[in-house]
């Protein structure tokens, strides 16, 4: 059996277009050509905060601001002398004193002889919209800067994601290992895209796997590639799904002297521990192979002060 719908017939009288336009979470209002306000809905006298019987009878300069209610004006005359629908983009201040972005719609109301009668307007607030523009203008900007930034250091620089595909990176990383990275950077910037597998020593990408894995904050290690001597620090930048490294060339004669020093200081500092143990098995005193070791950072500073 075919299920049949029934429309039963209701009065459309004015009351009820009154209703549904009051339903409606839209502000709308209707002018007359001098500005009279003749009708509204109750989502208009709420963004003006004031019972819809004293807005109508009264124009729109005495409901809001003159500022804007000048500009509406200005429109009015616009739409009556050319008898095209507007929309544009303003500001209006609301009853609750906040200031909103939005859009206004407007459409001339005409008789059967053509002439217009009245004006239709409506309001769509776009503030939320037009600071979600704004975000994304500024994240644009700054992602511009950042990248500008990132080809500036010296230092290889890569941004890894979970699935181990580069997001972004720097020349310094690609000329670290390889002319063929070197080369590839130039098609593709940043390497974007490309599987670090690829691209780095087998060391390296566990160092990233270990840390994907992991969550770790940081893990550091040293490695030898192609006669260089890598410093490679790996970095949690959110958690479990994309991590970042800085690499250096400990090996480059561009790296400074006191970065030099530094980092002989760390290899003391992190053997101490263990050369003390040895030295106490071996009944020796620890306080010699310190010295011992101290005496490593001093010739150190003397060969680079020799180089320079």
């Amino acid at each position: 059996m075919t299920n049949k719908i029934f429309v039963e017939n209701f009065d459309a009288s004015p009351e009820l277009y009154a209703k549904i336009i009051d339903a409606l979470p839209i502000p709308i209002f209707c002018k007359q050509p001098d500005g009279t306000i003749k009708a509204c809905n109750l989502a208009f006298s709420r963004i003006v905060s004031k019972d819809k019987k004293d807005i109508i009878g009264r124009k729109t300069n005495e409901i809001i601001p003159y500022s804007q209610s000048d500009v509406l004006s200005v429109k009015d005359h616009e739409i009556i002398a050319s008898g095209i629908d507007q929309f544009y983009e303003t500001k209006i201040k609301y009853g609750d004193g906040n200031i909103r972005n939005v859009i206004i719609n407007k459409a001339a109301v005409k008789d059967n002889n053509n002439n217009i009668t009245g004006i239709v307007s409506s309001i769509i607030d776009i503030t939320e919209r037009k600071k979600a523009q704004n975000k994304l203008i500024q994240a644009e900007e700054d992602k511009k800067i950042a990248e500008t930034m990132l080809q500036k250091i010296r230092a290889g620089i890569v941004i890894v994601n979970h699935d181990f595909r580069i997001i972004d990176s720097n020349m310094s990383f690609a000329r670290m290992f390889g002319q063929e990275n070197e080369e590839l950077f130039e098609t593709i910037p940043g390497l974007r895209g490309a599987e670090l597998d690829m691209l780095v020593p087998e060391v390296v990408v566990d160092m990233f796997k270990s840390i994907i894995e992991t969550g770790e904050s940081r893990i550091e290690r040293d490695i030898k590639f192609l006669n260089k001597l890598l410093s490679v620090n790996v970095i949690t930048i959110h958690k479990n799904k994309v991590v970042g490294a800085i690499i250096r060339d400990m090996s480059a004669p561009m790296l400074e002297r006191a970065e030099i020093i530094e980092r002989a200081r760390q290899v003391n500092r992190k053997n101490m521990k263990t050369v003390q143990q040895i030295a106490f098995l071996l009944g020796e005193n620890a306080a010699q192979t310190e010295e011992l070791l101290n005496s490593i950072i001093e010739s150190q500073k003397y060969d680079i002060d020799e180089n320079q």
